[in-house]
């Protein structure tokens, strides 16, 4: 019970002095929101790299090449990887993007053939639109709602990237982040459109009945093709992600320092403001002390008004970078492939007790200054 007077109290003693409160509190958000949006792009890489036990694909791809501009293959190839023993399906890709180097806007045209979408889309699900819209047009597009959200598109629009003009058929969520980004178009539509020609693809991706064969399918595909006029390099998808987008990766890496020393400045900033207004209510403590409230109950209120003033600007930051990562389409591109960035519950959580814990630690202090001042000094000070 005396905790929730003494909440009551310190919530009046924040009330009492808005400005300050206010700007403490813009100040921690402002840290906090940088701290969800670095742990967003770190959780987001984690997913998009790394490889688990049911991942069971594979990405065939031309030897020393990297940009899909640079990357082809004859799609003779896909019977070929058919009768490797392992091999569940395949399914042949033409790549086409706007810009193949690092971007926020890059569009991915996946050209597939139209008989292999039912499998390619057993996990979509559809927000507008339908697979079978997609089956009745020629140029028609199913796109991921990243892209779909950064560039306002739905079901029956037009768009043009990379030269290439298509119809939106539907418009997709899938946990695979590389469909967020992309439109998938039919393989010969792309090859035309494109200008390659029919018959020549950028991958292969290869369905293996189990992801413990991966490493021997790999090597046996390689090997396959290793005296052909097309060599080819074989690895699991998010190995493949990994190797491809290793600038990225660095530079998100980089990010965690930022995230670092936003979660300091946020400890400095509670600190401070507390210690200021300890120092400025000196006599106002004495008058509580006189009238029953012991060292305990003021080095209590000195804190939970530091865990306050952390947990609001906490929520605040923290939901300020959810809506905009979750809702903004964000999405980092290299290479024909992107990291869709998303806030999940992990980094909501730990963000909130961050926050918590910032505020708790930032009040120790000013709480041990409050408790130790003597009644009589602080009832004669002046201010």
């Amino acid at each position: 019970m005396w905790i929730y007077n003494l909440t009551k109290l310190a919530v009046k003693q924040l009330w009492r002095h808005p400005v300050r409160s206010i700007l403490t509190i813009l100040g921690v958000s402002t840290g906090m929101f940088l701290f969800a949006s670095v742990e967003s792009m770190q959780e987001s890489m984690r997913l998009a790299t790394e490889t688990t036990a049911v991942d069971n694909v594979l990405v065939v791809y031309r030897e020393n090449r990297f940009c899909p501009f640079t990357s082809r293959l004859p799609e003779s190839y896909m019977r070929r990887i058919e009768d490797i023993d392992g091999v569940t399906e395949v399914v042949p890709i033409k790549v086409v993007v706007n810009n193949c180097g690092t971007s926020l806007d890059v569009v991915t045209f996946r050209g597939i053939p139209t008989n292999k979408v039912d499998s390619m889309s057993k996990d979509f699900q559809y927000l507008s639109g339908s697979l079978n819209e997609w089956k009745k047009r020629s140029d028609a597009a199913i796109i991921g709602e990243a892209l779909a959200t950064r560039r306002s598109l739905t079901a029956g629009d037009k768009f043009d990237a990379a030269g290439i003009t298509a119809t939106v058929a539907a418009v997709i969520q899938s946990d695979n982040p590389q469909d967020a980004n992309a439109a998938y178009v039919h393989l010969d539509f792309v090859q035309q459109a494109s200008g390659s020609g029919l018959g020549s693809v950028t991958q292969f991706n290869v369905r293996v009945k189990e992801s413990a064969l991966m490493p021997e399918i790999a090597k046996k595909i390689d090997t396959e093709f290793k005296v052909d006029q097309d060599p080819t390099v074989t690895r699991p998808e998010k190995a493949f992600v990994a190797k491809t987008a290793g600038n990225l990766l660095e530079l998100i890496e980089f990010t965690r320092l930022v995230g670092l020393a936003a979660v300091l400045a946020v400890a400095g900033l509670v600190s401070n403001t507390i210690l200021l207004t300890v120092r400025g209510r000196v006599k106002e403590n004495a008058i509580l002390q006189t009238i029953g409230y012991g060292d305990v109950n003021i080095s209590y209120l000195v804190i939970i008004e530091g865990v306050l003033l952390g947990l609001i600007g906490g929520v605040v930051g923290i939901s300020s970078a959810s809506l905009l990562i979750n809702y903004g389409g964000l999405a980092l591109s290299g290479e024909g492939l992107s990291i869709v960035f998303k806030t999940s519950a992990t980094v909501i959580v730990s963000g909130l007790i961050i926050s918590l814990i910032i505020g708790l630690i930032a009040g120790i202090i000013p709480a041990i200054m409050a408790s130790r001042q003597k009644i009589v000094n602080s009832l004669r000070m002046e201010g």
